[in-house]
């Protein structure tokens, strides 16, 4: 997109300098760009039609990679029940400081407290237990699109704030080696999306034990660098191995009729990458020759 001397000029003038203040020049882009705004519920956003344009066209070119894959979409919950977290008691201790609780409804205080999901393992485990009977019916290829909660000390407009939207896939397989085919089957989606579509390179990899996913196997990421020097973790693909099938008590009969816990997966990407897109290509007026409008449509 074209820019003359006098609107660079305008812009720049009203911008935080990106070089000096660059969390500043990222929060007046996104602000005067009409991407998000604060909400009026700490950590909170509201994304504006600009801004949810752009997501919405993501949205549907990664639904799109999703269902090459053979991944179809379903939806969950939005409230667990508080014995499905404490079944999973690693999952439970990671996620702690950031769920938020109903405890209230219909002006009555509920017999059991419900958590506002933070991401849907609690749920979905307990729910798809019910759907699988034998290998036949193995894999169990399922992808919600939603929003999720997360207490946030240190928002910021689409890196991090308590409510956020995203994809959050989930697969059930037959053995370990299916489900690590998966894991990074579903690793590559995201880079090749990321590197192919948004213009944004990526360096994938394996996190280490202290910041893996709680209760995962091995948990692998895609890392994008921004303008500021600093990496982001754009995506994320966990190899759950059978840790929540235990839990949550997902078992099939094999060819043998011998019953076994199931292997599973989970995958997320959210509206981060919108920050990202931001960090990656904006220039000092806060406008970006690299990407089209997102507003239209590829």
């Amino acid at each position: 997109m074209a820019v003359d001397k006098g609107q660079a000029q305008k812009a720049s003038s009203v911008l935080a300098d990106k070089d000096t203040d660059f969390p500043g020049w990222y929060n007046d882009v996104v602000m005067r760009a009409e991407l998000a705004e604060e909400a009026p519920v700490r950590g909170c956003m509201v994304v504006r039609p600009y801004g949810w344009a752009f997501w919405e066209n993501a949205r549907d070119d990664l639904d799109r990679r999703f269902k090459e894959t053979g991944v179809l979409n379903a939806a969950f919950p939005l409230l667990i029940p508080q014995s499905f977290l404490l079944k999973e008691a690693e999952h439970v201790e990671g996620f702690a400081p950031e769920v938020a609780w109903v405890t209230h409804g219909g002006g009555e205080e509920l017999h059991e407290w419900l958590a506002v999901r933070p991401t849907s393992e609690a749920i979905i485990g307990p729910i798809v237990r019910d759907w699988i009977q034998s290998y036949r019916d193995l894999p169990l290829l399922v992808n919600q699109w939603g929003n999720v909660m997360r207490w946030e000390k240190r928002p910021r407009l689409f890196l991090r704030t308590t409510e956020f939207w995203w994809q959050e896939g989930h697969t059930v397989h037959a053995t370990p080696e299916e489900c690590q085919e998966r894991t990074m089957q579903m690793l590559e989606v995201y880079r090749a999306f990321l590197e192919d579509q948004m213009a944004i390179p990526v360096v994938p990899g394996v996190k280490s034990e202290s910041q893996k996913f709680p209760g995962a196997l091995r948990t692998y990421t895609v890392e994008a660098l921004m303008g500021d020097g600093k990496a982001l973790q754009a995506g994320t693909s966990h190899n759950l191995g059978d840790h929540f099938s235990r839990a949550y008590e997902v078992q099939f009969l094999d060819e043998k009729n011998e019953r076994q816990y199931a292997w599973t997966t989970s995958w997320g990407m959210s509206t981060r990458i919108i920050g990202a897109a931001i960090m990656v290509h904006g220039d000092k007026t806060g406008s970006s020759s690299h990407l089209a409008s997102p507003l239209s449509r590829s």
